[in-house]
């Protein structure tokens, strides 16, 4: 994964305003939604940019996907966590193939444990599942878009 500096300002301001553990994770989880990003041609360029103060990863060139937002899980809990729409069914898909490689936050998010290894194939699954939301394609809904290049 190549690390890239966020461009905007107030992106990278949010990142800065976090602590080193937090900022150091939710930029490797940035890095990985870029990356997976740029592996499924049909997502094209990702908008980096704030939504509800939480760095966001918006579809908007392709409108393939949903939006991904990353966090700490709230203010009392500093878990960084990967959300989702809830209006999408993308948690219990998640949930579906992956029940036990990470913990869940009601309809809204992926919550990770950098204190364990990470399931990084699985997470990098879970992106493209997001990233390629409003995509029909024939077949299984839970395909990973990334061996469907």
């Amino acid at each position: 994964m190549k690390e890239i500096e966020p461009s905007d300002m107030a992106v990278r301001a949010t990142f800065d305003a976090y602590d080193a553990d937090l900022r150091q994770q939710l930029l490797e989880i940035r890095a990985m939604i870029l990356d997976v990003a740029e592996a499924i041609p049909s997502v094209g360029p990702l908008e980096e940019t704030l939504k509800w103060g939480q760095l966001s990863f918006l579809t908007s060139h392709s409108k393939s996907g949903t939006t991904l937002r990353i966090d700490r899980l709230s203010k009392s809990d500093q878990r960084p966590a990967l959300f989702v729409s809830c209006q999408t069914d993308l948690i219990d898909r998640f949930k579906t193939i992956y029940p036990d490689s990470f913990a869940y936050h009601g309809k809204r998010a992926i919550v990770l444990n950098f204190a364990e290894p990470l399931d990084e194939e699985a997470l990098r699954h879970c992106i493209a599942l997001a990233l390629t939301y409003k995509i029909k394609r024939p077949g299984n809904r839970l395909d990973n878009p990334l061996s469907l290049k």
